[in-house]
């Protein structure tokens, strides 16, 4: 016999049974719980990004079990339970797809249907930044930020002049270096990455996934250095940057496609 959501939602409330539950998970509470959540969702990115269909299963178990988690522990505070959550992104997601399950709505493109999504998403809000999570990763804030003010009309219309504003960050930044100033460099750091995160915005280029690999690539390629370098002088820990930097151009055009 399959199991099905009924079932996990029995597992979920006997290990948060009072009496005879599992001591960690009688004592959580949602503060606790959500540092879990993120990273579930980053192990689903992890898994996407692999191609492992075996791991984004397990994966996506697992960052259902929160939703589950963080239900049950709402139920028991009597706030709402499992099927209200899955009511109201039922109700939000036919409500925002009036071109799918309204047989008289208009047909719309793509980039048309995200046009749409936006300004329905904007209704009744003082700010059409309203509703944009405190916690997220400030990268993506950055995306969602810019995302939401284009709706009002305020954007570039094209990526060139965003990179006109990057050359104007980075020369303020030099500036800021040049003062000695930490708290101006701090700040002028922040704007000239808060212009390359819209840059990717532009490109349609999640700019997190593209920090992502960039991140792995230099892991993958500095572990490949590290092992060259122990490899040449093996009781040596520490190397002068020059050896290194030849080494690293080495494995560079070695594994230029890793």
């Amino acid at each position: 016999m399959k199991s099905n959501i009924n079932q996990l939602l029995e597992i979920m409330r006997q290990l948060r049974d009072p009496e005879n539950g599992c001591p960690w998970d009688i004592k959580q509470d949602f503060s606790s719980i959500a540092p879990y959540t993120i990273e579930e969702a980053y192990e689903v990115a992890d898994a996407i990004e692999e191609n492992d269909m075996s791991a984004l299963r397990s994966e996506l178990g697992d960052l259902l079990f929160q939703v589950v988690f963080h239900a049950q522990m709402a139920a028991e505070a009597s706030h709402f339970d499992f099927n209200d959550v899955v009511e109201a992104v039922c109700e939000k997601m036919t409500v925002r797809h009036p071109h799918v399950f309204q047989p008289d709505a208009p047909k719309l493109t793509a980039e048309e249907q995200t046009q749409a999504w936006e300004q329905a998403k904007s209704k009744n809000k003082d700010s059409v930044l309203d509703g944009i999570a405190k916690n997220l990763p400030e990268l993506l804030k950055a995306v969602k930020l810019t995302k939401y003010a284009a709706v009002t009309g305020f954007d570039w219309p094209d990526v060139a002049p965003v990179f006109a504003k990057l050359d104007e960050e980075r020369d303020e930044l030099k500036e800021a270096i040049e003062s000695g100033d930490k708290e101006h460099m701090e700040e002028e750091l922040g704007d000239l990455l808060f212009v390359v995160a819209n840059i990717g915005r532009h490109l349609s280029i999640d700019p997190s996934a593209a920090l992502r690999k960039a991140n792995h690539k230099f892991e993958k390629r500095f572990r490949k250095v590290e092992e060259l370098a122990r490899l040449n002088e093996p009781k040596k820990q520490n190397f002068d940057l020059k050896t290194l930097d030849e080494l690293w151009n080495q494995v560079k055009v070695e594994h230029n496609n890793d």
